[in-house]
């Protein structure tokens, strides 16, 4: 009986409620982004938008402090066209651009997440403990980036890809250097490994936050590793897009 009063209520719900839509501000890119990224559109669950705001390579990015000023604003034009094209959340591709979430967040009226490092605090509450951050760099995830984030480096523990060539002369180097393809199976390996390393060298740990939008399609590899909870941006995404559903025209 309440299984079936369930499924009344979801074809009612869906009859009267149109899917949320997700706009994604991607940084300007070429290598390929296979289903999980958060820059592919086949990774969420509901309707996207994309934009690629123009210049934004990894390099301008990735970095422990905000974006240049021109930079910011190529950004903030970018979520104003994501929102007028009706998108009811938006969020990024790169984690990094966590210190630009407050600045973003007051440029649109829908809901910004532009990096699961602000899925923090709800990581702390819920799974207390040392949190793990698993990041395209280590050397750029600083005290800025995890200000910005709500964290003090006493309560992380952080590993970074940037040691990883196959990642490393994929993802970091600007548009022009980036290649078509990459071997994917090498960045899962060496992705489990990261994930258990830190898991070994620091047994306290209670869950993982996935920095990096071009990680999430290794979180089963991080979990398999670990053991652990794994947090990253689509599934936050796909949650949070929730919160902005419509009523049906």
């Amino acid at each position: 009986m309440v299984e079936q009063m369930g499924q009344q209520l979801t074809r009612h719900s869906d009859s009267t409620v149109q899917p949320p839509t997700i706009g994604i501000l991607s940084l300007d890119t070429k290598f390929p982004r296979p289903i999980g990224d958060a820059g592919n559109p086949l990774s969420y669950a509901m309707p996207v938008r994309v934009r690629i705001v123009e210049g934004a390579d990894s390099p301008l990015i990735v970095r422990d402090g905000l974006p240049g000023d021109d930079m910011l604003r190529r950004f903030e034009e970018a979520a104003r066209g994501l929102e007028a094209e009706g998108a009811d959340v938006i969020v990024s591709t790169c984690g990094f651009l966590v210190t630009a979430q407050a600045r973003l967040a007051r440029s649109v009226r829908v809901p910004v997440l532009l990096s699961a490092l602000s899925l923090a605090p709800l990581v702390k509450v819920t799974r207390p403990g040392r949190v793990g951050i698993l990041t395209a760099s280590a050397k750029s995830l600083g005290p800025h980036v995890l200000a910005a984030a709500g964290l003090d480096a006493a309560e992380v523990a952080i590993r970074g890809l940037d040691d990883v060539p196959e990642f490393r002369d994929t993802i970091l180097v600007t548009r022009d250097a980036q290649p078509a393809n990459f071997d994917q199976a090498v960045v899962a390996r060496a992705v489990g490994e990261r994930a258990a390393s830190l898991a070994k060298d620091h047994p306290d740990l209670s869950a993982i936050i996935l920095e990096c939008g071009n990680l999430p399609p290794y979180a089963a590899s991080v979990r398999a590793a670990t053991s652990l909870p794994v947090f990253h941006i689509v599934d936050a995404a796909n949650a949070l897009a929730q919160s902005g559903a419509r009523p049906a025209v």
